[in-house]
């Protein structure tokens, strides 16, 4: 259905802002926040080093934990709000969601099933890449690449 895959990915820099939010009022966070970096980006000189993305600390729809933000090509000074912050480096398994935001729940169960599969367990937090979004393309064509840090559990059969 979804495609998935294990990547390999470095420590990667990024500014980022953190808050809660029911997942009904996620998007309009969302604009700001992106907005809000792209901004301070813009003051500093400085550009993204790739796709928006948010990382979900928890999963409960009413009260979500969230960081969201862009990588950057190196440690920027924080400003108020704006943390440096990293996303980890490490494996991660990736599953490569196309279309609505509203309908990604298939495609982490088949992160998940994936993951175990592969012999490989999730840890920490989850986090979704938006590599095209809503001023560019309609929903159904959105791509976001679901990832998480996973650990091994088991050697895959056949291999030793």
């Amino acid at each position: 259905m979804f495609p998935c895959d294990l990547q390999e990915h470095p420590t990667r820099p990024t500014l980022t802002i953190r808050f809660r939010t029911p997942v009904e009022e996620l998007p309009k966070h969302l604009g700001q926040v992106y907005h809000a970096i792209a901004d301070y980006l813009e003051e500093l000189g400085e550009e993204h080093a790739g796709p928006a993305f948010t990382a979900y600390y928890n999963m409960d729809m009413q009260n979500l934990d969230i960081e969201a933000g862009f990588p950057v090509s190196k440690t920027l000074p924080a400003k108020g709000e704006i943390q440096a912050s990293t996303i980890p480096g490490g494996t991660f398994a990736v599953c490569h969601y196309t279309g609505p935001y509203e309908q990604v729940s298939p495609a982490y169960d088949q992160l998940m099933k994936f993951t175990m599969d592969k012999g490989y367990e999730a840890r920490g937090v989850v986090y979704e890449w938006y590599l095209n979004g809503p001023d560019e393309v309609p929903p159904e064509k959105y791509k976001t690449d679901i990832a998480f840090p996973v650990k091994r559990i088991k050697q895959e059969e056949g291999v030793s």
